[in-house]
């Protein structure tokens, strides 16, 4: 590091500096506020949006619309990265967070399906393939802006107050729906209640519009445009000319892909994981995350220090490969602290399934939209869902799946062809024997709130979240140093949200998928282990450490 450098890292934050960070990180906070809470409330949303529909058609529909905000986050990439590098970094995140904040509000006072029919549906999902058009284009503006107004040697620092907000955001949404909840009851929340913190937004809006519209452009930005060096084609630029696509590939590839999965598998696989898999109540595995994440938080800030003083990589990529070697260990740790009658179930009570492999599908279902309804998937589903780990074994052509439980015989059933009704029936009684008979095995419905070890439990949620902090901490400074000025935005808000928005959004799906295919509960960490692994070997071989390019320089 230079004598420059080190004394830059030596001075305090200036006010305006401090403004910056401030300014940039709680519009984002919001913008984050906004976009989990869909997520947060689709059981309520799939009623009062898709009640045209059966109950489980609704939620699968209002799933889809919250996909839908994950699938379109790179295209706000593309869109907003071009304005961003063609007329400024100010302006274009001060028209995300104006499009984010109007669509929030909307859907608070957007009449449901049973007031204008179709129309509310619809209207939804293009309010929230607005949420996601804007946070694609949010994230790479906040964290270009605050990075390139950062003195030289303190980058990681900064920018690792932006990486802080995705946690904040998500911990504002569920405090502000709890605070709701508990302040007009459940029944009135059902109601109308649930719109109250979709109609807060617009007070957030116009708190971070306000201080957004005091904020100068970025002096990088400035300088490259009073030089005349701008891009007249940033998109052209960025992925048309092989020097700077290459430059995009390895920054998904190598870091992004990596840190999507860690991040995902910290912060939403583990609750999905106690919830489902370990059956821990829901307030209980709410309040241990939140926990966790509180506790973790303050690391973002640490590792992004730590970055300007010994690189981003060995953080990034040391993060990766030490979350890859331990999830095994971790998520074992969780079901024999959080539901040890499960773990002696598991270990004393095997399930065979024996079935016709060609009636097997792997059930990966992103969409919602795939049925799975031969007798081996059904049987599968049902026991992945009770967290029972089984054997596969191959039966004969075109036979019936059956489910062996100790000396227990069950048959499962084919859905195809049947009536919605039969269809119903059978289910009912599939799921009534199996309930039964997984019991007698010792299976227990249920953890038991008593035998819930929480400090060990809180011990290690707060480890997957403290390498969720390693990754994504200097990550925002490694991205924004990759890429010239003249088509930052663009560059590097691209791979951010592919990895983030597709290799991460598509964790819980998928994880869920490798453990109905496999039976077994741990099967699943496989997705963002060998993703993680890859991120790690790719990053070190062909990704160049980036602490001590000078953004300003073309």
């Amino acid at each position: 590091m230079t004598t420059a450098s080190v004394n830059t890292t030596a001075r305090g934050i200036t006010s305006e500096e401090r403004k910056v960070i401030f300014a940039s990180s709680l519009g984002t906070v919001f913008e984050w506020y906004d976009f989990y809470l869909y997520g947060s409330l689709a059981a309520i949303i799939a009623k009062q949006f898709f009640a045209g529909t059966d109950p489980n058609t609704a939620f699968i529909f209002a799933l889809l619309a919250f996909a839908a905000g994950f699938i379109v986050r790179p295209f706000g990439a593309l869109v907003f990265g071009r304005l961003g590098d063609l007329v400024g970094r100010k302006y274009t995140f001060l028209v995300t967070i104006l499009i984010m904040g109007a669509s929030t509000f909307i859907v608070g006072i957007l009449p449901n399906y049973n007031s204008i029919g179709i129309t509310a549906p619809i209207i939804l999902i293009i309010l929230r393939i607005l949420q996601g058009l804007a946070l694609g284009g949010e994230y790479g503006g906040a964290a270009t802006y605050v990075a390139e107004h950062a003195p030289e040697g303190r980058r990681g620092a900064f920018t690792a107050w932006i990486q802080t907000t995705a946690t904040l955001g998500l911990f504002l949404s569920l405090l502000v729906i709890l605070g709701v909840r508990t302040s007009v009851g459940e029944a009135a929340f059902a109601e109308w209640g649930w719109r109250i913190p979709f109609l807060v937004s617009i007070l957030l809006l116009a708190i971070s519009v306000w201080i957004r519209m005091s904020m100068n452009e970025s002096p990088a930005f400035l300088k490259m445009k009073s030089e005349g060096k701008g891009s007249k084609a940033p998109l052209t630029e960025a992925f048309g000319q092989w020097k700077n696509l290459k430059l995009v590939i390895l920054a998904l590839v190598g870091l992004t892909a990596g840190q999507a999965v860690v991040w995902y598998t910290g912060q939403f696989y583990s609750l999905f994981f106690l919830t489902q898999s370990l059956k821990v109540d829901g307030a209980t595995a709410n309040i241990l995350i939140a926990a966790a994440l509180l506790l973790a938080t303050p690391f973002f800030l640490f590792f992004g220090s730590l970055s300007d003083r010994i690189g981003r990589k060995p953080i990034i990529l040391g993060g990766c490969l030490i979350a890859a070697l331990t999830y095994f260990p971790i998520f074992n740790g969780l079901t024999h602290f959080a539901n040890p009658a499960l773990e002696a179930a598991l270990q004393k009570a095997p399930v065979v399934v024996t079935a016709d492999p060609a009636s097997c599908q792997f059930q990966f279902n992103p969409t919602g939209t795939k049925k799975f309804t031969s007798s081996c998937d059904i049987a599968k589903a049902k026991l992945s869902a009770a967290s029972v780990n089984y054997e596969n074994v191959a039966g004969p052509a075109g036979s019936v799946a059956t489910i062996k439980i100790g000396d227990k015989v069950i048959t499962s059933y084919d859905a195809a062809g049947l009536s919605k009704e039969d269809a119903a029936a059978k289910d009912k009684a599939l799921s009534k024997e199996l309930a039964d008979d997984i019991k007698a095995a010792g299976y227990p419905t249920k953890a038991d709130p008593d035998q819930i070890n929480k400090p060990m439990v809180l011990l290690l949620l707060f480890i997957l979240v403290l390498y969720v902090t390693m990754v994504y901490g200097p990550i925002a400074a490694a991205l924004v140093e990759m890429f010239p000025t003249r088509i930052r935005y663009t560059s590097m808000s691209m791979p951010y949200h592919i990895g983030n928005g597709w290799f991460g959004g598509l964790l819980p799906t998928t994880s869920f998928a490798l453990v109905a295919y496999k039976g077994d509960i741990y099967y699943g960490l496989w997705y963002p282990i060998v993703i993680a692994l890859a991120t790690f070997v790719i990053g070190l071989f062909f990704v160049k450490e980036t602490v001590h390019n000078n953004i300003s320089a073309e």
